[in-house]
């Protein structure tokens, strides 16, 4: 049990997929304007990590390996995830539409966002179980949520704050985010 919870918190803060690997970070610029937009992506990315994960921790174990096809793990896990990405598509598109046009682009973007198959890809080469694969999978997304939370309040913040014109919009948005890499880079003397 120890161990789970520090492989979800080492992966939270110490190894955040957005702030130490630097992965993520188009939809991690993209949408970190509004807290809610952030919650809603944040969700997505949870929901179409855990999916794409276990799925494909039981295709790596079950088909790719007894066939000896592991050669095909990316180009399947890919498939894999951008079928998922295209059912949470649908299900925010019926279910909230607000958030649906809040995240554009950005949401059929999931499919691209490159955590979703490092996690997958990660999971498999350090041999987790399936317990480790949804225990690391949703540390990653959390931590990936947390990441864009604490980007969109920032940025919220910046719209009423007086800052020089060169700086405005996006240059800030980029000094911040190394800032609060620079903030997460402390948690690995912790672990």
């Amino acid at each position: 049990m120890k161990e789970l919870i520090l492989l979800l918190l080492s992966t939270i803060f110490v190894n955040n997929f957005v702030f130490a690997r630097f992965l993520g970070t188009c939809p991690y610029m993209g949408v970190s304007r509004k807290i809610a937009d952030s919650i809603g992506m944040g969700l997505a990315v949870i929901f179409v990590l855990l999916m794409a994960a276990v799925s494909s921790w039981f295709i790596q174990y079950f088909i790719l390996n007894p066939l000896h096809i592991e050669y095909l793990q990316t180009i399947v896990f890919i498939l894999v995830i951008a079928a998922l990405v295209q059912f949470v598509e649908m299900v925010i598109m019926k279910t909230s539409p607000a958030l649906y046009k809040a995240l554009g682009i950005y949401l059929p973007l999931i499919s691209t966002n490159c955590i979703i198959l490092a996690v997958a890809i990660l999971n498999i080469r350090e041999n987790y179980n399936l317990i480790k694969t949804v225990v690391f999978t949703v540390g990653a997304g959390l931590g990936f949520t947390l990441a864009l939370i604490l980007m969109s309040s920032i940025r919220e913040r910046l719209e009423i704050a007086d800052i020089p014109k060169p700086l405005e919009g996006e240059p800030i948005a980029f000094i911040i985010a190394g800032l609060i890499a620079i903030a997460f880079f402390g948690f690995s003397g912790m672990m």
